[in-house]
Formats: structure tokens, sequence, C-alpha cells
């Protein structure tokens, strides 16, 4: 699936030149990446292939009438963007390969209705050397554009490889 129904954004990602550079961050605010648009295309392109057509996901006459008053994304569907969101948010120059570890922890705080804008804010939480790479551990809130609350908070854990 190509990105170009996600609006153009002037916000670069964060450069760090060395994965070891972040080592001395831990505890910091790394970078808050751009805004994605979640539209009813891409959690429809999800329905399909995760087989879960729930109404409140795609059925727009009864999403209407439910407690949402439209359709919204899975919460799978607003997890599942968190590497993509990382990726717009963070480049760290001599990284060759990042893998996903797992997830300490994961909330979903807020549904995130079609045509709903997403970004990540990116803290990191820890940093552990791995022989040719490290394990990060970083605390990713998802905004929810015109929300109070975040749509998802969650504690990732990736592998980076130099």
């Amino acid at each position: 699936m190509t990105h170009t129904q996600d609006e153009p954004t002037s916000a670069a990602p964060l450069r760090v030149a060395r994965l070891q550079d972040l080592r001395e961050r831990v505890g910091e605010v790394l970078c808050t990446g751009p805004w994605v648009l979640v539209d009813q295309r891409r959690i429809d392109l999800f329905a399909e292939a995760t087989d879960d057509h729930q109404r409140i996901h795609g059925d727009h006459a009864r999403a209407a009438s439910g407690p949402f008053g439209t359709t919204i994304a899975h919460g799978f569907l607003t997890l599942s963007l968190l590497p993509m969101l990382f990726e717009r948010a963070l480049v760290i120059e001599d990284v060759r390969m990042g893998v996903n570890y797992g997830l300490n922890r994961v909330r979903f705080t807020a549904p995130v209705p079609s045509g709903s804008r997403i970004r990540g804010h990116f803290r990191l939480l820890g940093y552990e050397a791995l022989e040719g790479g490290a394990q990060l551990v970083m605390e990713v809130t998802m905004e929810l554009e015109g929300s109070s609350k975040p749509a998802c908070v969650a504690e990732s854990v990736s592998r980076r490889y130099v």
C-alpha cells in the first residue's frame, strides 16, 4: 500500500548519526512524527487483511447510529502503524536493519474515527547494547488530532542492528 493519501508534511525526521548516540538520551522525548491519515480505505484494507469485519469498522449506516457516530479504525490497525510512524519520525543513519521485538504495554485510549489523523510522539525509555546493535524500549503516544486523549499509548521494544 502506498502512502500517497497521507498529507505531505514539512516536519523532517530527527536524524541521529549513530545508534549508540541514543544511549545518552534515555528518558528524553526524542521526536514527534508527521500526521498520518487513517481513512476508510486504510480501515477497509486492514479489515480485508485480518478478516475482521465488525460493523463499527466498515458498516457506515450501522456505525452512524452507534456510540462513535461513524466507522472507526481497528485498535490493532492503529497499533500496526507504529513502525511506520517511527520510521517517519526518527532516522538512525548507521542502522541497517530493525526488527520488532515486542510490546510491554498497550492501551487504546480513544477511538480513531475514519478520516482522522494521528502522529507519534517518541520517548526513549531504555537502551540495551546487543552484539551488533541495541534493543530500544520506546514509549509511543499516538496523538489523535483534535482530541484531548491519545488514540494509543504503547511501550514498544525493537532491536536495531548496525
